[in-house]
């Protein structure tokens, strides 16, 4: 019985031990310290961004952030694949309006320039429908 009981514990152990590393981790802090210098000339860095929708099987990611009228910004995506891997971003207004996308003529770009209209709440989504690996980062610049 003892060794039926260690025999178990240790199949166990391998098998969680050996599923548990064929998971990918995701790496987003790297991919938005990569995203910060590629920010267009003139941008000056604000803020960074985590795009990890291995947690929780999430297939979007929000943040939202204070825009200022007048005021150029930068959004771009960073992952592993080439380009933005396919993560869409999508830019909100105050009233849930959508003011800009990376999405143009039928491609995902690796950035976009929204100039703002109107002080105010912004929400940035990212929809990770179409990431082989729903893992990346963004950062967001501003000009005047």
């Amino acid at each position: 019985m003892w060794v039926k009981s260690q025999i178990l514990i240790l199949l166990l152990l391998f098998f969680g031990v050996s599923s548990s590393s064929a998971v990918a981790q995701c790496d987003a802090d790297t991919y938005s310290n990569e995203c910060i210098p590629k920010l267009s000339d003139g941008f000056n860095f604000l803020k960074s961004y985590k795009i990890d929708g291995q947690e929780g099987a999430k297939d979007k990611v929000e943040y939202s952030y204070v825009f200022t009228k007048g005021t150029q910004y930068m959004i771009n995506v960073c992952a592993e694949e080439a380009g933005s891997d396919g993560i869409l971003v999508e830019l909100y207004d105050s009233r849930r309006k959508m003011v800009g996308t990376n999405f143009h003529k039928g491609e995902v770009l690796p950035a976009f320039v929204y100039p703002c209209k109107a002080t105010g709440i912004y929400y940035i989504r990212y929809v990770l429908e179409e990431s082989s690996a729903s893992c990346g980062g963004s950062a967001l610049g501003f000009k005047k």
